[in-house]
């Protein structure tokens, strides 16, 4: 499967769960047209566990689902045990694992990709259960049970990179609406829980 398949398939089930998403997954759940509650870890790279735990604590009324990336997950492996220790029963952690960086562009290795486990790190560190998936019609048929399930659940999902685009340069330019997305979707989504209460 690919970024855009796997991220249909979560947003098909997802309801009013809170979404937190990041790099790749995020410009797919743009496309998808995924509406509130809903938060995007951008420019905050390697924060999405992290920004989910809080959300998960503060409302543990509502679903959460983190649509991680490899190379961000990576970056704060840490997560996976600040996660395990609290145990919210209602959050659910997917890794879009792609194997590269700046995807769709150079597509740089993420490091360790031939010995990384990342479903094996999340059960060490103390997930109640963790999976893999590298076939869309068996995770669209498993995900309704894994959702079903008390968190912290972890999934991993093998996906093939974009194509990369010969002679990109990762040196580009941030635009800087990016900077402050973030920040205004804080403000959309507590303004959005704040209306509804525990509903």
């Amino acid at each position: 499967m690919d970024i855009n398949e796997a991220c249909r398939i979560i947003e098909g089930v997802r309801g009013g769960a809170i979404l937190v998403a990041t790099m790749g997954a995020m410009g797919a759940f743009d496309q998808l047209g995924a509406a509130q509650p809903r938060i995007n870890s951008v420019p905050l790279m390697g924060g999405a566990a992290s920004i989910g735990l809080g959300l998960a604590i503060g409302r543990p009324d509502r679903r959460v689902i983190v649509v991680d990336g490899d190379a961000s997950l990576l970056m704060q492996l840490g997560g996976l045990a600040t996660v395990a220790e609290r145990q919210p029963r209602n959050f659910h952690h997917f890794v879009i694992r792609n194997g590269t960086q700046f995807s769709g562009f150079s597509n740089l290795a993420t490091p360790a990709e031939d010995i990384v486990d990342f479903a094996a790190m999340a059960k060490a560190a103390g997930y109640r259960g963790a999976s893999s998936f590298s076939d869309a019609a068996a995770f669209s048929e498993a995900l309704p049970a894994i959702l079903a399930e008390d968190g912290p659940i972890f999934t991993e999902l093998r996906v093939t990179p974009p194509p990369p685009i010969p002679g990109a340069n990762t040196q580009f330019e941030i635009p800087p609406q990016q900077f402050v997305r973030m920040g205004a979707e804080a403000v959309a989504l507590s303004a959005w829980l704040a209306e509804r209460g525990n509903d």
